[in-house]
């Protein structure tokens, strides 16, 4: 199948080495033509786990994101929710009926891209899908080398328009077998461990992330009663999914501690003796901060707000993570109210999410 790859981080590289390596015709956009560099010269990507390291070629390294994105049956953004009204604007002149994007995760992307791309004028038939993390625990080592730790067992996905699901699915599962369809985008969303995850570690670490150079938060980061703070925000998050008519299963966080049975299995352990992520994180500046807190946590808290769900620890979480940033985040970009969801019924909404705008 031809993939296009678009992206220049972990996730990014990773996609790209560990799908060419499975036979896909990959192609491979940066927008920093510079950084990439490295790989167009060598023609590939250096990809180490548990196996060992090999040289992987690929198709193309590009920062033409037009010869990236021709004749691609399946478009995969691993990305920075940040980036991806951006990197929508740069793709709409491009796409195509019938191609698949893949937001792993999308923190409600799949909505929000296709609508910058409607903006920009494209008319294209395209389906935006969405997964609760990436496939792949991964980390650059190099210009052009990649570590991955873990490869994700099960990624629930859903898909806008949700009447697009099964074909698209269909697409993406030829990449990633262990995707299975979840619903909607919104159910999609509701997936993200990310905004589960990573608030509560910044927060509860905030003084050893800005004493210490190096902090590895889900080491000695996470203890019991960080531990206890992430089980109760993701009881928050499953009953917001509940209270969307959403059954399950909803990957409970704490499988992602204790037991298999979570997106990655058993992982954790081997997150933390990968060492990789023992690193400088900066409290305004970080994805954990830009992406999971101030997008991700607060599409959560506005989700749980429109389906009159109490969701006191989403909102203690924003209000502190607001207070040493600065601003209130309760109204940020994903919010409901910022998306022009909050006037709609639930109704409604699913009705959008099933048929496009």
């Amino acid at each position: 199948m031809k993939i296009a790859i678009l992206g220049g981080g972990h996730g990014a590289y990773a996609a790209a080495a560990d799908l060419a390596e499975a036979g896909h015709a990959v192609r491979l956009w940066r927008r920093d033509a510079v950084a990439l560099q490295a790989v167009i010269d060598a023609g590939g990507i250096t990809l180490k786990d548990a196996a060992g390291p090999r040289e992987v070629r690929i198709s193309l390294a590009t920062a033409d994101i037009g010869a990236a994105l021709q004749g691609a049956e399946l478009i995969v953004v691993p990305g920075p929710a940040t980036a991806q009204e951006d990197i929508a604007r740069a793709m709409a002149p491009h796409l195509v009926d019938g191609q698949v994007v893949f937001l792993p995760p999308g923190t409600f992307g799949s909505y929000v891209m296709a609508r910058a791309v409607a903006q920009m004028g494209s008319r294209a038939d395209v389906a935006w899908a969405e997964t609760g993390t990436l496939p792949y625990l991964a980390r650059k080592h190099g210009e052009r080398e990649v570590n991955v730790t873990v490869r994700a067992l099960r990624l629930p996905t859903g898909v806008y328009p949700a009447r697009k699901s099964a074909a698209a699915i269909q697409v993406i599962r030829q990449a990633y077998p262990s995707v299975h369809a979840c619903g909607d985008a919104l159910s999609g969303a509701l997936m993200n461990a990310g905004p589960v995850i990573h608030p509560p570690l910044m927060v509860m670490n905030a003084a050893p992330l800005q004493h210490f150079e190096r902090w590895d938060i889900h080491n000695e980061g996470t203890q019991r009663a960080v531990r206890d703070v992430t089980d109760r925000l993701d009881l928050e998050r499953i009953a917001v999914r509940e209270a969307w008519g959403m059954g399950a299963p909803h990957y409970p966080l704490a499988d992602h501690y204790d037991n298999d049975r979570w997106m990655y299995g058993d992982a954790h352990k081997q997150l933390v003796k990968s060492g990789d992520w023992r690193e400088n994180i900066d409290l305004h500046t970080h994805r954990y901060i830009t992406e999971d807190t101030e997008l991700g946590l607060a599409f959560l808290a506005s989700a749980a707000r429109h389906a009159g769900v109490e969701a006191p620890i989403a909102h203690g979480l924003l209000a502190i993570a607001g207070g040493f940033l600065q601003r209130d985040l309760r109204q940020g970009p994903r919010t409901f109210e910022a998306l022009g969801l909050a006037e709609l019924t639930a109704a409604q909404i699913r009705e959008r999410l099933h048929d496009g705008e």
